[in-house]
């Protein structure tokens, strides 16, 4: 089976991870899927990943993270833009999930980074998703 949008399949996969309280899941290896898990690491959503070497591209194996009651720290991850319809935003336009409390993550010409960093550094990019 070909996968076209190995960001969806990633944020897919830790969706059902989630769901089923999995201590970690593993997903396809790509530039932008590092980065979008870079984002979650350094905004407390995961614990980290690594990458596992398989003889074509390589996998990611993700540590989940989780309160310290067993509660779920990702209640929602959504892709936002689609390989159907890209969405485009400039830093005044960039969207504020629960008031602030959830993040955008967002493909600069500096990187992929978070809504907040983004703002920050006056730049606009496209709205890879959202995690509340």
């Amino acid at each position: 089976m070909a996968l076209h949008d190995l960001t969806a399949d990633m944020l897919t996969r830790i969706r059902n991870a989630v769901a089923i309280r999995r201590k970690s899941v593993t997903c396809l290896n790509n530039r932008l899927n590092r980065g979008v898990l870079d984002v979650l690491r350094d905004e407390g959503y995961i614990t980290g990943y690594e990458t596992i070497a398989d003889g074509r591209q390589g996998l990611l194996r993700v540590q989940l993270k989780y309160g310290p009651r067993g509660e779920t720290l990702i209640n929602h991850i959504d892709r936002v833009s689609k390989a159907g319809c890209r969405v485009y935003k400039r830093t005044d336009e960039l969207p504020r999930l629960l008031e602030g409390l959830g993040i955008c993550v967002v493909s600069t010409s500096h990187g992929v980074m978070s809504d907040r960093k983004a703002r920050e550094q006056r730049v606009g990019g496209e709205v890879i998703c959202a995690v509340s």
